[in-house]
């Protein structure tokens, strides 16, 4: 019995050695994004906080509208840590979205974020799909004012609906939240994903494969 006692006392110890170990929160007031140090760690490096400045907490431009002559009609403008070095370490980020009429921003994952979207001009319609194996769509129509959330990993797009254009302003709980879009992703990876797979995966034939993959 004691035996036993003593072994789930080390047991607890350790597990809270380690929880007391890991620290989610930033230890310092800021970690400015070092972006001409190459080292490879989970996030970036920081730079010598006596030797920030006031433009690295500064981003300018989300007034001006994005270039949306494109395929897709939309131009996404981001600010992350790319972008905005004092976001390091800190969990947020955002975008500017700009939607041409009948504009979509296509569907595509955050694989490191959650985002809440705001319509500032236009009608957008939005959604996203539910994991398997449920796969349900939970969409909804936004006016200007209107706020919609985006669970993070989940697949997700937003349509301008209207025939004027839209703007809308996201914020996402990362500095670095990354984006998968799902056609590039399926359809245009590098090198390709074999035929046999994609045309088994969507049981179709290998000439639709070839036509999406070029």
């Amino acid at each position: 019995m004691a035996h036993h006692l003593l072994l789930i006392s080390l047991l607890a110890f350790t597990c809270f050695s380690i929880s007391s170990a890991f620290e989610p929160s930033p230890l310092q007031d800021y970690c400015v994004a070092d972006i001409t140090n190459a080292a490879l760690v989970n996030g970036r490096v920081c730079k010598d906080p006596k030797l920030a400045q006031a433009s690295d907490f500064f981003f300018t431009g989300l007034h001006l509208p994005g270039n949306t002559s494109n395929s897709f009609g939309s131009k996404v403008t981001p600010v992350n840590v790319a972008q905005l070095p004092g976001l390091n370490t800190l969990g947020i980020s955002m975008v500017r979205i700009d939607y041409a009429p009948w504009g979509v921003n296509a569907p595509h994952t955050h694989p490191r974020a959650s985002e809440i979207l705001t319509v500032l001009e236009g009608t957008l319609y939005v959604g996203f799909v539910t994991s398997n194996p449920e796969n349900r769509l939970i969409a909804k129509t936004l006016q200007k004012g209107d706020v919609f959330v985006f669970p993070v990993g989940l697949i997700h797009f937003q349509r301008n609906v209207g025939y004027g254009n839209a703007v809308a302003i996201a914020a996402l709980s990362s500095q670095n939240p990354g984006v998968v879009s799902v056609g590039n992703a399926v359809f245009g990876s590098n090198p390709p994903i074999a035929s046999e797979v994609l045309t088994k995966s969507f049981q179709v034939g290998k000439n639709v494969v070839d036509r999406l993959q070029a």
